[in-house]
């Protein structure tokens, strides 16, 4: 989880109920608790959940699904890495995973960022017992090459160049490695 900025939920919030913002009107979704509820934008390809406490009226967190310059265009119409901000009170309580699990339940694969906190980690780890889960090189060219279920910790795990993959909904690792190209050898 990446730290906030003071005040930085306070203003997403605010910009949520202010008419005329881009933020504004947003579509809005269910969340795995009634307590909340997602705000949903796209802007240039990458996806913004914003979070909202309704019981609290303030904005628990958010996370953005980021586009990736590391990969090639094949890959990156199926790939988002996600990245999520919760305020401390409302962390560990399953909202990630939430936010995460709609976006894989819709068929869209996450890749993750090049370094992960242990509670991202943690995450993922949860994810991928539902999850078709994978390690895979970004190779020089942008293409991805299959790592395997499983990779030694240390010196492979620790490249900036080896993320997770979780397969979405829908997805074999065979059929997702035909979409993109992927070198499984």
């Amino acid at each position: 989880m990446l730290p906030l900025v003071d005040g930085e939920l306070e203003a997403l919030y605010e910009r949520l109920y202010q008419p005329g913002n881009k933020l504004y009107g947003l579509e809005r979704r269910p969340l795995h608790d009634p307590q909340f509820v997602l705000h949903w934008r796209e802007a240039d390809g990458e996806w913004f959940a914003y979070v909202e406490d309704v019981a609290n009226a303030c904005l628990a967190g958010y996370t953005v699904f980021n586009r990736l310059v590391e990969v090639d265009r094949r890959t990156d119409r199926r790939v988002r890495s996600p990245h999520s901000r919760l305020a401390p009170a409302y962390q560990r309580r399953g909202i990630a995973s939430a936010v995460y699990q709609q976006v894989l339940d819709r068929g869209v694969c996450l890749l993750s960022g090049a370094r992960q906190s242990p509670g991202a980690h943690g995450l993922w780890n949860r994810l991928a017992r539902s999850y078709d889960s994978h390690y895979v090189a970004i190779a020089g060219d942008k293409s991805l090459q299959h790592l395997g279920r499983r990779v030694p910790d240390g010196a492979v795990l620790d490249q900036r160049a080896t993320r997770r993959l979780l397969l979405g909904t829908g997805w074999e690792l065979e059929a997702f490695a035909q979409a993109v190209q992927m070198d499984c050898a």
